[in-house]
């Protein structure tokens, strides 16, 4: 027999309502009576077979799968059901019939069946800034655009695809495609930029603290239009450490330090750092749509002596495009606070696609 929507709802429903009656107070016995009917006793979950419906059933005990999303996500899910983030309407909504607390308790059940802690939680993944590397590993795809808006005008792409492996790791691509003098009567020139690789590794991680802590390197390689002064010219390596901090209120810090050395000698070797500082509001009760506005600071100097420092902020703010939340825009404006008579502000803007949560038309 294949069981309706309305029917499963009201099977779970049923489900819940003996927990309550029964006053369960455990976080195993609150799963039980919510959640293994489809989800199974181990959360592995039942075949379609044996739930008679065609959808595919999470495994919670897939660490891979089940440390990557904070609690506030799977909470929106089962308040609201599976449509709140663009999944499957089979999974249906316990608001009505079960209590905030026992929503909780049944999560926290659930976080126990990945036996596996050195995956980092989905809580440390904090929305991405313009320029500060994240010290989160992530399966994402991110165009950035940048445009400069004062002296001679021009555009830069990049395209940067970004790969977990294992636990803790993450290996990246990028490659940026240039174009000059937008504003040239007699044509504006294009090419593409040096391609970097990089990696990253997460170092340490808690959720208790909630802090996370990365270190990692990329190795930019001369493959650019050097002529047109699309590319360096050289191969440069720059190692850098990346943490993050989350604070009250779902607020954050990020923090990153790098360093760049040529491998021409006649180029200087460089040291810089970034942070950026920013805080999550969602729409109702946060079940809807997430806005994070962020402030950047950057500093940047060759490591010559009598060598000066140079400043920028980059105000920004990020925003989910669709339902499932996992395609997100950021747009912002870096301004130079020093030497500004030599240097353009520019206008920087991203659109990300976390693919692991689906394709990219997925979820709206």
């Amino acid at each position: 027999m294949r069981l309706t929507h309305q029917a499963l709802a009201a099977l779970a429903f049923g489900l819940v309502a003996t927990s309550v009656a029964a006053q369960l107070n455990s976080d195993a016995e609150v799963y039980e009576a919510a959640c293994a009917a489809c989800h199974g006793s181990d959360g592995r979950g039942l075949t379609q077979t044996e739930l008679a419906f065609p959808t595919t059933v999470p495994d919670f005990t897939d660490c891979d799968f089940a440390s990557r999303e904070p609690d506030g996500d799977w909470f929106a899910i089962a308040h609201e059901g599976g449509p709140v983030r663009g999944f499957d309407r089979m999974m249906p909504a316990f608001g009505e019939a079960l209590g905030d607390d026992e929503i909780q308790a049944s999560l926290d059940h659930i976080r126990t069946m990945c036996r596996d802690a050195s995956w980092p939680r989905g809580e440390l993944n904090m929305p991405r800034a313009l320029f500060t590397e994240k010290a989160y590993p992530e399966d994402e795809a991110v165009i950035t655009t940048t445009v400069v808006t004062e002296g001679p005008s021009s555009l830069a792409h990049e395209f940067l695809w970004e790969q977990r492996f294992g636990s803790r790791n993450q290996i990246e691509l990028g490659l940026p495609i240039m174009r000059a003098d937008l504003g040239d009567p007699f044509g504006s020139e294009s090419g593409t930029g040096d391609l970097s690789v990089g990696v990253k590794h997460t170092v340490r991680h808690s959720l208790e603290g909630g802090s996370i802590l990365s270190i990692g390197g990329e190795l930019v390689l001369p493959t650019g239009d050097e002529a047109n002064g699309f590319g360096s010219g050289t191969t440069i390596f720059e190692p850098y450490v990346a943490f993050g901090k989350l604070l009250a209120r779902d607020s954050f810090v990020q923090l990153q330090a790098f360093a760049e050395f040529p491998a021409d000698s006649a180029l200087e070797d460089e040291l810089a750092v970034r942070a950026a500082v920013g805080r999550t509001w969602a729409r109702d009760g946060g079940f809807g749509r997430a806005w994070t506005p962020i402030l950047e600071v950057l500093a940047a100097r060759d490591l010559d002596s009598g060598a000066d420092t140079q400043w920028d902020v980059v105000p920004q703010f990020q925003v989910t495009l669709n339902t499932r939340q996992h395609v997100m825009a950021n747009a912002g404006f870096r301004l130079p606070v020093t030497d500004r008579s030599e240097r353009e502000t520019e206008f920087v803007f991203y659109l990300l696609w976390d693919w692991f949560d689906g394709g990219v038309l997925e979820g709206w």
